[in-house]
């Protein structure tokens, strides 16, 4: 079950709860989008919607559970959070999946400790010339100007965000040297790491539908789950280890991870790094 599908019964995709560590929980307020706004029956309305709406859902396979909560709010428990991986792509460049012309939304820059808001419009989604340490330990003073991942520091967004991607390029060069490939079994991706990087990417159709996608924020959650999933749950064989399914399940989880970085990159106007 992935969003896209969820979309088509629900009039909009649901939108991700919780670590999905153990389970993938979408929320949906579609029910509340249909018949009166106001009145006194608004809320009796919303929840018998919302009961049509769980009998539709919990009719379609891939579908684990379905909970009816108080005001006519869905939570929806997907068995395989994995199929998703089959949805994931890019908009064509310089567009969003909406069409709409790429935003040009400056980037908080504070690194792995500010999630925040985007800052204000520039030329790019990092700030240019960022600080670094001065000579022999010194205070600190501008870097010069340079591309958004330069610093290659890991309190850099820019870094973060490039790097994600140039990584993720690196595994499908490297799968295909290393002859990693047979058919996608996304049931096998059920590691935490593996999890985190899904729920991350089950957020990316909600923010395509968004007036506010938030791009810049969201890429580097999405880029710093990834990191964790590349050091700690492999996409490539080692040593002499030979490849498996679960090794072609988190190559195409790579691929996801490269298309929609690619995508929110574009996005804010950024041209995403093959290599760094």
């Amino acid at each position: 079950m992935t969003p896209g599908r969820l979309a088509a019964v629900l009039g909009a995709p649901p939108v991700p709860r919780g670590t999905w560590e153990h389970e993938a929980l979408y929320v949906s307020t579609a029910a509340l989008r249909h018949g009166e706004r106001t009145g006194e029956r608004a809320g009796d309305q919303a929840g018998e919607r919302a009961g049509e709406l769980a009998l539709r859902l919990r009719a379609l396979p891939g579908i684990e559970e379905v909970r009816v909560r108080p005001g006519g709010f869905l939570e929806i428990v997907v068995a395989v959070p994995g199929e998703l991986v089959e949805e994931a792509g890019a908009a064509p460049p310089g567009t969003s999946r909406s069409g709409a012309a790429p935003s040009r939304v400056g980037w908080s820059g504070a690194g792995r400790g500010d999630r925040s808001a985007p800052g204000p419009a520039g030329p790019s989604p990092w700030p240019a010339g960022r600080s670094g340490p001065g000579p022999a330990g010194g205070p600190a003073g501008p870097s010069p100007a340079g591309p958004p991942w330069s610093p290659g520091t890991w309190d850099n967004p820019g870094f973060v965000v490039g790097y994600a991607h140039a990584r993720a390029v690196a595994v499908r060069r490297w799968a295909a040297e290393l002859g990693v490939a047979g058919g996608f079994r996304p049931e096998l991706l059920t590691d935490r790491r593996d999890r985190a990087v899904l729920r991350s990417l089950a957020e990316a159709p909600g923010r395509r539908a968004s007036r506010d996608p938030g791009w810049a924020a969201y890429a580097e959650r999405l880029a710093l789950a990834y990191h964790d999933a590349f050091e700690r749950a492999p996409a490539l064989p080692r040593g002499d280890e030979e490849a498996s399914a679960l090794h072609v399940a988190r190559v195409r989880l790579a691929g996801a991870v490269r298309e929609t970085l690619a995508e929110a990159m574009g996005a804010v106007g950024v041209v995403p790094p093959d290599r760094l």
